[in-house]
């Protein structure tokens, strides 16, 4: 059984393009609320703005929900490394613990004569 310690240089670095992502995602709704403001005052030269703003919007939404799942995997991984001592993230393969257990006592009765 190996440890493998977390990474948390990458754990960091996720934690980081989330708030990057989550920053750039509230800039988008700004520039949305501001090209609607102008469409409501009869100003339709946002219109343009606000369909980019749109398009953005969803686009940020998208790798904001991206790295939600990456950050939340490294912290699972990572906090199954520390509760475990296991890399992997703490799976356990039965069926080889189990292989291994037979050749040991195969190898011991072979050693004890039986």
């Amino acid at each position: 059984m190996s440890f493998r310690a977390p990474d948390a240089e990458a754990a960091r670095e996720a934690g980081e393009a989330l708030e990057l992502t989550g920053e750039l995602y509230r800039i988008a709704v700004e520039e949305l609320n501001e090209a609607f403001a102008e469409i409501r005052a009869g100003r339709f030269a946002g219109a343009k703005e606000a369909k980019r703003a749109v398009r953005d919007l969803a686009d940020l939404s998208k790798a904001l929900l991206e790295e939600r799942r990456n950050v939340e995997r490294l912290r699972r991984q990572i906090a199954g490394e520390l509760t475990t001592g296991l890399s992997g993230g703490g799976a356990l393969d039965l069926g080889a613990a189990r292989d291994e257990i037979g050749r040991r006592l195969a190898r011991l009765r072979a050693a004890a004569g039986d």
